[in-house]
């Protein structure tokens, strides 16, 4: 891997944070009496909009009822989120090592980035990104492209000197949307089978194989 900005996804890339997740899904889920949605079909849904997810678990398709659940959501994540999140074992080692190679290292998620910013506070200083992108700050999420877009115009990267890394379909279409590459790794729900049906430079059992 020889490439100038290395941008990544954050859920099931950079942490684990599905348990988080399937915690503040099961309390909206549960008081609109959806009981039979398995924490399997949660998982699945992670990468997605919220609207999105909460539509595919629950068949409703009204957008204003879709916003509810999706305001609901974020209060109980401002709860559960952050304390039910972990950075997998490689993740600060292979950005540092990036770092060390002079390369310039983003996030791109459809995760709040002030959500993203808090939890990562503890694990780097606060300059240690040269970029974090969230659902907050851009029109359409992925797999539009116009959060990598804009973290390459915030950056100076052209897109053939940047790679993307996600753990989905979602992700590999972002990048293919976005031209540039994609890496993706098997830390999701998300098989190698699946992710091949994309274009690809590598797919990971794990992310320090971007350094090794």
């Amino acid at each position: 891997m020889n490439y100038k900005t290395y941008l990544f996804d954050f859920d099931y890339t950079l942490a684990d944070s599905s348990r988080g997740i399937v915690k503040c899904f099961r309390i909206v889920l549960t008081r609109h009496q959806y009981l039979t949605v398995t924490d399997e079909a949660i998982k699945r849904t992670i990468g997605k909009t919220l609207e999105e997810s909460f539509s595919i678990l629950t068949g409703v398709t009204d957008p204003a009822q879709l916003a509810a659940f999706r305001q609901e959501y974020r209060q109980e994540a401002d709860i559960h989120m952050n304390v039910n999140t972990r950075l997998f074992p490689d993740t600060l080692s292979t950005l540092t090592a990036l770092k060390k190679q002079g390369a310039r290292i983003g996030i791109i998620s459809t995760k709040y980035r002030f959500r993203i910013v808090s939890f990562l506070e503890k694990y780097m200083p606060e300059d240690f990104l040269d970029i974090v992108v969230g659902g907050e700050d851009v029109k359409a999420a992925k797999p539009s492209p116009e959060g990598v877009r804009f973290a390459l115009e915030h950056l100076g990267s052209a897109p053939q000197e940047t790679l993307y890394i996600g753990d989905s379909t979602v992700d590999a279409e972002t990048a293919r949307n976005a031209g540039v590459d994609f890496a993706g790794v098997l830390n999701g729900m998300t098989t190698a089978e699946e992710l091949q049906a994309y274009p690809y430079k590598i797919i990971m059992r794990n992310l320090e194989e971007l350094v090794r």
